[in-house]
């Protein structure tokens, strides 16, 4: 780890005591709506303090009014026994405040090193210092352990690749306070290792670290402390030690939740998706033979890049098809598309719900709605019937249990899981039978997961088919019936029953791994 990264001025045990950061009462209101109310928080220099809670208690909020992207209505807020008035997104950077944000802050038409020396350029003369920025970009890449290419356009990259990008971009900053919000959403198991060491690495030169996750793994890793939000207020602060998953599960939630993952019975029956040397999406999809029949969830697991999502966007032709056969309810298909896929009852939910989900500064009810416009219950001769759109689209947000359920607040105003609860109810407005899922829990709570489970186990009772793709391994092994594994574009094995396990997926991974190694050494 290089000096550049952590390089932050060693603080003696006393100081190390000593809150950098002090909220104390802070209240937040939009439109009506109190998003924070009288929330107390606290960080001390060289500690990891885990920010929890379902989607739509607060968190982004108050990291938001942290990073200075938003003013608290109500409350002081302290930096190193400074108070912060009328804080900006600028002052905050210079104060050492950087944040990697769960949706991302990228300009995708520059590439990867203008993207993190943007709005902090090195220059000589008044003219841009290229060789300067370049070296110092490599560096950080390098030491990061990340594998992009500093001259590659953001817009072109995965959204694994992206993540590492603001990571970078925040780096940068060399911060006393970095707030990271659910950091490996989208990160192999490698990366995500690699970013705990450098955690670790900045906590002993006293960076203070908010650090939002669900993931329970790695808050046991990493968390020196946790602060439980629930609806917009403040619950309990406790040491990390000790704590239980239950434990915290119930804080979050008020309630209890007996397991995560529930069960799911399958019922197999016809074949409802069926690949035969199967390629596409310019080779990243390579001779894939696959069975996903009505009735029983088939799961696609592999690492990040390894082609899983782009089949399934390939199956609603939103990839170009180069070779094979794909049959639909035995219909031979020759070029897939996303309007045909509608008429034919498959629908498709993207990883990247702000980019591809949905359509951000539109209501609630456009973006359900969206893909329903053809049916007979909302179009009537060529016109929007808006009555009978809003009482199917109130219909399914009641459904997916929308909080708040307003039909016309805007998609951007809602929590990560709330987001995803309005992407889903699109389901619920067709007749439809085949259902496409890419990284369906990515970023949101265990309660709005155990929901999503729970209409993905709805699905099946009515006899639909469920392709699910998930790089949470846990997740993906306990929701299928059958188990593809992808690797380089290619299945390379298929599990059910007993041999569906952690150990037999992990092989494969890695044995077609040490495969791949031999064969570019």
């Amino acid at each position: 780890m290089s000096e550049a990264l952590v390089n932050t001025p060693r603080l003696d045990p006393e100081g190390a005591r000593e809150p950098i950061l002090v909220l104390r009462g802070i209240t937040k209101r939009f439109q009506g709506v109190t998003a924070l109310r009288q929330v107390d928080f606290d960080l001390r220099a060289g500690e990891v303090h885990v920010l929890f809670g379902e989607n739509g208690a607060g968190k982004s909020t108050l990291i938001n009014i942290i990073a200075g992207t938003f003013a608290p209505d109500e409350g002081a807020h302290h930096l190193s026994g400074s108070e912060m008035r009328q804080l900006t997104p600028k002052r905050a950077r210079l104060e050492g405040i950087s944040a990697v944000f769960q949706e991302f802050s990228l300009a995708p038409n520059l590439n990867v090193l203008e993207n993190i020396f943007l709005g902090r350029e090195i220059r000589r003369g008044g003219i841009l210092d290229r060789p300067a920025m370049r070296r110092r970009a490599c560096d950080l890449i390098t030491d990061l352990g990340f594998d992009i290419d500093p001259d590659r356009a953001v817009g072109t990259l995965s959204r694994a690749h992206q993540q590492m990008v603001e990571i970078a971009k925040a780096l940068l900053a060399e911060p006393r306070i970095l707030i990271l919000d659910e950091p490996t959403a989208s990160l192999t198991e490698r990366e995500a290792a690699r970013l705990f060491d450098l955690v670790a690495a900045l906590k002993r030169r006293g960076v203070g670290i908010i650090y939002v996750s669900h993931r329970m793994r790695e808050i046991k890793a990493l968390a020196d402390r946790i602060t439980v939000l629930r609806d917009g207020q403040h619950v309990r602060t406790l040491d990390a030690s000790g704590v239980s998953e239950a434990d915290l599960i119930e804080l979050m939630t008020g309630r209890k939740i007996d397991g995560l993952f529930p069960s799911i019975s399958h019922k197999p029956s016809a074949v409802a998706v069926e690949l035969r040397g199967f390629c596409a999406a310019g080779g990243l999809v390579r001779e894939v033979d696959l069975v996903a029949r009505r009735g029983e969830i088939t799961g696609i697991a592999g690492l990040v890049g390894c082609g899983k999502s782009e089949l399934v966007r390939a199956i609603y032709g939103l990839e170009p098809i180069e070779g094979g056969e794909i049959r639909i309810s035995d219909e031979l298909q020759q070029t897939p598309s996303a309007r045909r896929g509608l008429q034919q009852g498959i629908i498709y939910f993207p990883a990247n719900r702000a980019t591809e989900g949905l359509a951000l500064p539109r209501p609630v009810r456009e973006n359900v709605s969206m893909t329903s416009l053809d049916i007979a219950s909302i179009a009537r001769w060529g016109l929007l019937d808006m009555r009978g759109e809003r009482s199917l689209v109130r219909n399914a947000v009641e459904r997916m249990k929308l909080r708040p359920p307003g039909l016309e607040r805007p998609a951007s105003k809602l929590s990560g899981g709330n987001r995803q609860k309005v992407m889903l109810a699109r389901g619920l407005m067709r007749e439809l039978s085949i259902f496409l899922f890419d990284e369906p829990t990515v970023g949101i709570d265990v309660g709005a997961k155990r929901e999503v489970y729970d209409f993905i186990g709805q699905l099946l009772e009515q006899g639909a088919a469920v392709i699910l793709v998930s790089s949470e391994l846990p997740e993906v092994l306990a929701l299928s019936n059958r188990l593809y594994v992808m690797h380089h574009g290619r299945i390379v094995r298929e599990l059910q029953g007993e041999e569906k396990t952690e150990q037999n997926v992990l092989a494969a991974f890695f044995s077609q791994q040490r495969a791949h190694d031999g064969e570019a050494a």
